[in-house]
């Protein structure tokens, strides 16, 4: 099945290379200049993937992420950044994009980013990660994630995930105890081939503690292990 992809950005030049490159890589391929366009094409087309420039018309690319997710669309999400806007790239990371890039950019390593977002890994897990029970579900403590289903609860109250949120914490939850770098964090959940920014891995993180740890700054679930990485653990007591 063609995975289709939602391209928004205000400059035509720009449209028209991400369109070209991206459906020489054989996706399907519509767009939008502007972020009332944006949202209404996100959610009569279903994307499997968008392309989002945060400097748009009517409506910018982080107000653009913020509306979708609180509309429950969780489609992955790419956005492009000018290289001076830091503060918007970490914001648009926090509202649930799932990577950045920086312009200018490369097609190729667009399209790449692009494989690695979609990419879903089918290699066997190693035999000592985190077995599933009957109903093919993974319960930790309080937490349970349906892997199928891609649905996880916490308390029994169903948690409203970004898809890169839901595999960063399966991988953590699979491999409990055990401790990941932010380099093998991005290279296992983002498949990234390359050098990527681990602040997309620290603020990923600080999202599912807001969501599963009663207290952030004491965290039980999801521990730093202070110049190393992250480790995933049952609590003692819940």
């Amino acid at each position: 099945m063609q995975k289709k992809i939602l391209v928004v950005d205000d400059e035509q030049s720009i449209l028209t290379l991400l369109q070209y490159n991206l459906e020489q890589s054989g996706y399907d391929v519509i767009t939008a200049m502007d972020g009332e366009e944006a949202i209404e094409k996100a959610m009569a087309e279903k994307p499997h993937l968008l392309i989002l420039d945060l400097m748009l018309p009517k409506l910018d690319g982080i107000e653009v992420c913020k509306l979708l997710r609180q509309r429950k669309i969780n489609v992955p999400i790419l956005m492009l950044t000018a290289k001076d806007d830091e503060l918007d790239k970490i914001l648009g990371l926090e509202l649930g994009a799932d990577d950045y890039m920086t312009k200018p950019f490369s097609p190729r390593e667009v399209v790449a980013r692009i494989k690695a977002i979609l990419r879903r890994s089918h290699t066997p897990q190693p035999a000592s990660v985190e077995k599933e029970n009957n109903d093919g579900s993974i319960r930790i403590a309080e937490l349970v994630i349906y892997p199928e289903k891609y649905e996880t609860y916490f308390r029994d109250e169903k948690l409203e995930l970004t898809p890169k949120e839901f595999e960063l914490l399966l991988y953590l939850a699979k491999h409990k105890g055990r401790v990941h770098t932010r380099d093998q964090l991005l290279s296992t959940v983002w498949n990234y081939d390359f050098a990527g920014d681990t602040r997309i891995v620290d603020v990923h993180i600080s999202h599912l503690r807001e969501k599963i740890e009663q207290d952030t700054r004491k965290p039980k679930y999801i521990k730093t292990i202070r110049g190393l990485g992250y480790k995933f653990e049952e609590p003692q007591e819940w």
